[in-house]
């Protein structure tokens, strides 16, 4: 295992063996490309030709250099090729019978020093090495579509992978400009353990018709930054792939956040498995395309819908960051906003607090002088409810307390005048618990804005099985004149992003419980793996700790799922005081300011 790995086999040459074929190719290993099926080999060998043609146009290499690459990949129809090579990687299809096939060839045709490495994300690298002659040379080496851009590589030892086999490829990894992560043998590993009872909840939220899948993948994407929405992305894997690693997940957990959704079994088995079929969740123009088309499910404008009621001026209640973000958002879109606090000095305050953040906007050239002036005029802080006695929408913006919020709707009812909308921005609590503290449970509405408000883009709107539908309407417009994009969805806990979010959060934190990767190797396993803006452990602590075992705390009453309990570690830590970045610790340590 001490030789060089020069030669390098890939079996299997469809999307991601082909990726990594090419990845290989490119740094200079000479690569043997194998398939029985020689329209795969023909694509892999166009891909690669594509793929240099666009580097050199790029001017990423010459054209002596292209030449040189695609010199270094050949392909054969037959596993006999690989008996030069020091390492193989299968990229096979998932299944046990296939891949174990694939080791038992090897065995009688490779070099007993040579590595065999499998590109599993779902089945067991153990049971996969325990059918082969030479158990100590089997591993994972789990690479991330598409292999030649993203970063990550996963590699999985088993209890019989020699320590040697293991540094070889770790070393080979990072020569390929490659982060490696070494995990042990579970199903998922780290990033797809993760991902995939996320997306799995995604797509049990769009069979419950509980969202549109346009909602849902908007949601997703503008609330947390991520770069696909989940089911855009299960399309983009494949339907059938993730259904057969929930299965592996579920077969090892027993979570019923793994037991994969029903309809992915219904589209698996209608041969609707997303882009490379043409169709899954949503519909492309054609199989592999990645353009999607509008189809029976595409929403249309419907011109037939409520209207909604006239809104001038907006009041804000609160005194808190949220508060100041969403009383600036309505300033700088032209409303009136009286901002209402216990108190004129938490009222002044907080208007200071929109001047400086409108002061920066100034100077970062994104805001004029003249806007910032105009924006800061329509503005009055107030010290009482009673202010919103002429206002069209009253946003509330206080604490996550149920009966303070219910308190507060209960002053409003009395204040506001008839016909005006009362919005709460909960992001947990019942909706429809706090429109029946009013005598108008018809006229209240969720209207969930993220933080930072001025920045962030989504809105949830959060209808009660009481809401009207022209007060519906009503701050669906208003979303769409403060240039923020509203995404519906019932009134159950979490609403959509904190219900996709904090359960895939909560098994990170069990991930670490269980000792199976540490902090930092969960961080960059989701950074580089799923493209996540922040690892898990990043973002709690953003978040805060106590919010989030808060948050955690509902889906589980709301839900009664056993998976969904919080995890003994977040709440150990809240008890301590541990509450993230705001108290200096957390998951981990911070600067005090």
């Amino acid at each position: 295992m001490d030789t060089p790995l020069s030669t390098i086999a890939v079996v299997g040459l469809g999307t991601m063996g082909t990726g990594i074929a090419e990845v290989l190719a490119r740094a200079g290993h000479e690569v043997i490309g194998i398939d029985t099926s020689d329209a795969a080999a023909r694509r892999a060998v166009a891909t690669l030709e594509a793929a240099t043609a666009r580097a050199v146009r790029r001017e990423r290499i010459t054209e002596e250099e292209r030449s040189d690459v695609l010199a270094r990949f050949r392909t054969f129809p037959g596993l006999q090729a690989a008996a030069e090579a020091e390492l193989v990687i299968e990229v096979v299809p998932e299944s046990y019978e296939i891949k174990q096939q694939v080791f038992r060839e090897l065995d009688a045709i490779v070099s007993p020093t040579a590595i065999l490495a499998t590109g599993t994300n779902a089945l067991s690298v153990t049971r996969l090495a325990a059918e082969s002659l030479h158990p100590e040379r089997v591993l994972g080496l789990h690479f991330f579509n598409p292999a030649p851009a993203m970063k990550l590589v996963e590699v999985v030892s088993s209890v019989l992978t020699a320590p040697p086999a293991v540094e070889a490829v770790t070393a080979l990894a990072r020569s390929l400009g490659k982060e490696p992560v070494a995990v042990g043998d579970r199903p998922g590993f780290v990033a797809d353990g993760l991902l995939f009872g996320y997306l799995n909840q995604a797509a049990a939220m769009y069979e419950a018709s509980y969202a549109s899948r346009e909602d849902i993948d908007a949601a997703m994407k503008l609330g947390c930054g991520l770069p696909m929405g989940p089911l855009a992305l299960l399309d983009l894997i494949g339907i059938d792939t993730a259904r057969t690693v929930l299965e592996a997940m579920y077969a090892e957990t027993r979570d019923r956040l793994h037991a994969p959704a029903p309809v992915l079994r219904q589209l698996s088995e209608a041969g609707l498995t997303g882009r490379k079929s043409g169709r899954g969740f949503y519909t492309y123009e054609g199989p592999g395309s990645q353009t999607a088309v509008p189809d029976a499910l595409t929403p249309r404008d419907n011109g037939a819908a409520a209207a909604g009621r006239t809104v001038r001026s907006v009041g804000v209640a609160g005194s808190g960051t949220m508060a100041s973000g969403i009383a600036e958002v309505f300033a700088k879109a032209g409303y009136d906003v009286v901002l209402a606090a216990r108190g004129q000095e938490k009222a002044d305050i907080a208007k200071g607090r929109i001047a400086k953040s409108l002061e920066r906007s100034v100077t970062k050239g994104r805001l004029t002088t003249e806007a910032r002036d105009a924006a800061l005029a329509r503005i009055t802080a107030a010290d009482s409810l009673d202010a919103f006695a002429d206002v069209d929408l009253a946003v509330e913006a206080v604490a996550e307390d149920l009966a303070v919020k219910q308190q507060l709707f209960g002053t409003m009812d009395k204040v506001c005048r008839p016909g005006a909308v009362l919005a709460t921005t909960t992001s947990s609590l019942p909706v429809v618990a706090i429109a029946r503290a009013t005598s108008r449970p018809e006229d209240v509405i969720g209207m969930h804005f993220f933080n930072p408000a001025p920045a962030m883009k989504l809105v949830e709107v959060v209808r009660t099985v009481l809401t009207a539908d022209d007060v519906h309407a009503t701050v669906r417009e208003v979303c769409g004149k403060v240039r923020k994009h509203p995404v519906d969805c019932g009134d159950r806990a979490g609403f959509i992003v904190n219900a996709l979010l904090f359960p895939y959060l909560n098994n990170a934190i069990k991930m670490v419980e269980e000792h199976y990767a540490t902090l930092d190797d969960i961080d960059a396993a989701m950074k580089l793996g799923g493209g996540y803006p922040m690892g898990p452990f990043e973002l709690l602590d953003v978040v805060g700790l106590d919010v989030s075992l808060a948050i955690e705390k509902v889906l589980h009453s709301e839900f009664r799922d056993p998976g969904l309990a919080p995890a003994p570690l977040l709440e150990h830590l809240v008890a301590a005081g541990c509450l993230g970045r705001k108290t200096g610790r957390g998951f981990r340590e911070y600067a005090r300011r």
